[in-house]
């Protein structure tokens, strides 16, 4: 692949890209991190992405990065011969076919804006083919599940109390960890009882919150939120002892302790309510669009996985009960 001339762009900003001849492998470091710093920036601003999904960016690009540097090649000289080295380097390696797409994904989006930008003139990922993955259905809780897990915080104990409340939160909005460990005081409004939460892309939904998550949340903050802080203030919804945000994996391992104590032998992930309030709005009948909105998906095609759930729910059913099954 051969680099066009380059062309100085106020919305780029800082040194021009150049062709690297050189074997300094700092200054092949120095033009790929620019190049990807870059795309960082105008894809953010373009589309407004989570802080998580440009760290995957990042990470996908600087893992590419330092395999071509040591070829004496910058991420701008890449071709499609280095690009399939490298992805079946990754295979060899143990990455699953999930993973391997997700990279090739965030490789076509950054050569495609090298390509734009005219920084390149063909781009190497165009004929590379995205690996072939079946469908994985997330994992989900049954409704007895549910009441199981969400029973199983000692609720005498402020702590406890403040963990009911969070898992009745997550399943009543299903709104993401991310979304639920962020929440503020200022983002609860018990007078319309509804939560205003800030999803992906800093994008803003108002999720209803239902009678019982707010019950729990009128009750936790008059009584345990007050006992947990013990004079401190903080905006936090849900603080922890120091009365600081309670970070994803805290959360996460709460929800493996209480599955557990709860008897829940499945496989869990930190979404698994976030899934369990999709699946089980609808079996009970709720329209997929309204659906969609609830959980904030920006396409209808992410939500659309529920409804296998639904199906195979439904397939399941029948096996076990017809007598044709």
């Amino acid at each position: 692949m051969k680099l066009s001339t380059i062309r100085p762009e106020k919305n780029l900003g800082g040194n021009d890209l150049k062709k690297s001849s050189s074997t300094n492998f700092e200054d092949l470091a120095a033009d790929s991190g620019r190049a990807v710093e870059r795309f960082l920036d105008a894809i953010w601003a373009e589309r407004g992405l989570s802080r998580n999904t440009l760290k995957a960016y990042r990470t996908d690009l600087s893992g590419l990065s330092k395999y071509l540097i040591v070829r004496n090649m910058s991420l701008v000289e890449a071709t499609r011969a280095e690009i399939l080295e490298y992805i079946a380097m990754r295979v060899d390696e143990g990455t699953k076919s999930r993973s391997t797409a997700r990279q090739l994904s965030s490789f076509r989006r950054f050569f495609s804006y090298l390509l734009l930008q005219g920084l390149i003139t063909d781009d190497p990922t165009s004929q590379i083919n995205l690996p072939k993955i079946g469908r994985s259905l997330p994992q989900t809780l049954t409704e007895s599940e549910v009441e199981l897990l969400l029973t199983a915080p000692d609720t005498t104990r402020s702590l406890g109390y403040r963990d009911r409340t969070m898992l009745e939160v997550l399943y009543a909005t299903g709104v993401r960890v991310s979304e639920l460990i962020s929440l503020k005081m200022t983002q609860v409004n018990l007078n319309q009882g509804v939560l205003r939460v800030v999803g992906k892309g800093d994008r803003e939904r108002l999720t209803p919150l239902g009678d019982e998550a707010q019950d729990w949340i009128e009750k936790f903050i008059v009584g345990p939120r007050a006992e947990i802080l013990r004079d401190r203030q903080t905006t936090c919804l849900f603080p922890t002892q120091r009365g600081a945000q309670m970070s994803r994996q805290a959360f996460w391992y709460l929800i493996k302790r209480y599955a557990q104590k709860a008897g829940i032998n499945k496989p869990l992930s930190p979404h698994t309510l976030r899934h369990a309030f999709a699946t089980h709005l609808l079996n009970n009948g709720a329209d997929l669009r309204v659906v969609q909105l609830l959980l904030g998906h920006s396409d209808i095609s992410t939500t659309q996985i529920y409804t296998h759930i639904s199906r195979e729910r439904m397939k399941d059913l029948h096996a076990r009960h017809h007598p044709r099954g």
